[in-house]
C-alpha cells in the first residue's frame, strides 16, 4: 500500500481525506516553488507548477489539475494560502 496523507478542504471543514503522499508533496512543493505573496490565478499556479513535477508521478503533466486543486484546498484550510476576492480567482501565500 502506498503511503497517504491527510488532506483537508477549506470548503469542507472537518472532513480529511486520504490521498498519495508522493503525489501530494510533489505538487506541495512545486506551488510552493512558484507562488508568491502578491497572487497568482489557479490556471498560472499549475502552469508554473508543471515545470517541476517529476515526470514519473505526472507523466507530461497528466493529472496536475487535480492534484494541484486538492493541494490548493488543502493549504488554505491550513492557513499557507490565502484566497483573494478577485476574478478570476487568485491564490498567495500567506
Amino acid at each position: 500500500m502506498a503511503d497517504k496523507v491527510e488532506v483537508e478542504n477549506v470548503n469542507t471543514p472537518g472532513q480529511v481525506t486520504r490521498v498519495d503522499a508522493a503525489k501530494y508533496n510533489a505538487m506541495k512543493d512545486a506551488m510552493l516553488r512558484v507562488m508568491s505573496s502578491t497572487g497568482m490565478t489557479a490556471k498560472d499556479i499549475k502552469e508554473a507548477a508543471k515545470a517541476h513535477l517529476p515526470d514519473d508521478l505526472f507523466p507530461g503533466g497528466a493529472t496536475a489539475g487535480w492534484w494541484q486543486k486538492s493541494v490548493q484546498l488543502d493549504l488554505e484550510a491550513k492557513g499557507v494560502v490565502t484566497r483573494h476576492n478577485t476574478k478570476p480567482l487568485t491564490f498567495s501565500l500567506t
